[in-house]
């Protein structure tokens, strides 16, 4: 069956006023979802005009310059001459992973409410902690849960079954679907903790829902 894909447009207005415009670094990086991407060439010279020198992020799933798609930020390569990023969109699931990745500061301006701010680094401190405490669990563990999906752009069964051979003395169940679903995981009560192949935002955000530490396998 094959599957057709139609981006949707938004026609906000996606430039910040010029008060909050001089509260970002000279060296940033834009990035946004699908919906906004088009009006990224227009925020781009407004900010060139101020004196900014702008890239646009790119991943390796994204069709578009600026498309943020979550996966895909784990492929970004490091660029040292950025010193900030500004997201624009509704949401922080993004502007929160990329914090995470990167430890830069990061910007987020909502064309809907208006509003512009920079995310917390300390609201960060608790996901850190908690995937470190995840990782530690991961090793002292002897029975694993691989969370796997078959979803495009993230399916990552090859580096899963790359854990039997970097593990060989734990136990590996690979659970695998389209979509996840959390309450299932109940029926393997005697998996001691989880390893995520799929979003990596499943790792961070997810904890509670699952009810046993995941650790996303990037950091294994």
């Amino acid at each position: 069956m094959e599957t057709l894909f139609i981006e949707a447009r938004s026609e906000l207005d996606i430039i910040p006023p010029k008060k909050d415009l001089a509260r970002l670094p000279e060296k940033i990086a834009l990035f946004t979802t699908v919906q906004h991407v088009h009006r990224l060439p227009g925020l781009k010279q407004v900010l060139e005009k101020e004196g900014k020198t702008v890239s646009l992020l790119k991943g390796t799933h994204s069709k578009h310059e600026g498309q943020a798609l979550g996966c895909d930020l784990l492929a970004l390569k490091p660029n040292k001459s950025i010193e900030a990023y500004l997201y624009i969109g509704t949401g922080e699931f993004h502007p929160k992973e990329l914090l995470m990745l990167e430890k830069k500061p990061v910007f987020v301006y909502n064309p809907e409410s208006r509003r512009f701010y920079q995310l917390d680094p300390k609201d960060m401190a608790q996901i850190e902690k908690r995937r470190k405490g995840a990782l530690i669990k991961f090793l002292s563990s002897t029975n694993i849960g691989v969370l796997i999906t078959t979803k495009p752009g993230q399916q990552n069964i090859a580096a899963a079954l790359r854990l039997k051979q970097k593990y060989p003395e734990k136990g590996f169940f690979f659970l695998i679907a389209d979509t996840l679903d959390f309450n299932s995981l109940e029926n393997f009560p005697f998996l001691e903790c989880y390893v995520n192949t799929a979003c990596p935002r499943i790792g961070y955000d997810e904890h509670e829902n699952i009810g046993k530490p995941v650790v996303n396998i990037s950091d294994i």
